[in-house]
């Protein structure tokens, strides 16, 4: 089953972790937390959960994963800040591993300048910014480009968005 690599800092979108994550999980795949040091406690937005980094970005390689995972809320924000998370999220996107990003997780993938010509959504306040960034943007649910990236807009499309990614990991 797929080694899937989630990027996570603190202010990450609870349950835009935790029903994926489960969901690949249950469905054999593993799930690794990957945060900008190993054993770095990351509280989600909502403070329902706290997690504790599984890895740090700097003992990991995007060649060790089959998949990355990025999360909402707040957290991408914070990682497009750093240019370690920024490189990693592009390995997968030119490597051409699948890549699912829900809610504000696409703003990672816009600091890493690989949705020009990428069909996408992502939460309404960052519409502009992926249109800025040369992706074509359609308000669903859930939207597939390419094979191989899967994006959502919000908690609601959480069923949609897991659907998907699960349905691109068994491809």
């Amino acid at each position: 089953m797929a080694k899937i690599a989630t990027v996570l800092d603190s202010m990450f979108e609870d349950v835009e972790y935790t029903e994926p994550a489960k969901a690949f999980e249950e469905a054999g795949h593993e799930v690794t937390v990957i945060g900008s040091e190993k054993g770095k406690s990351l509280q989600g937005k909502q403070k329902e959960e706290v997690l504790t980094a599984d890895k740090g970005i700097d003992e990991v390689s995007p060649e060790d994963y089959d998949a990355l995972f990025i999360p909402g809320g707040f957290s991408p924000d914070l990682l497009r800040g750093d240019d370690r998370f920024v490189q990693f999220a592009k390995s997968f996107a030119d490597s051409g591993k699948p890549i699912f990003a829900i809610c504000h997780g696409p703003q990672l993938l816009i600091t890493a300048e690989v949705l020009n010509g990428r069909k996408v959504t992502g939460y309404k306040s960052i519409h502009v910014d992926l249109k800025n960034a040369g992706a074509t943007v359609e308000d669903k649910e859930v939207v597939v480009c390419g094979g191989n990236l899967v994006t959502s807009r919000q908690p609601e499309d959480i069923p949609a968005f897991i659907k998907e990614s699960l349905n691109t990991l068994g491809k």
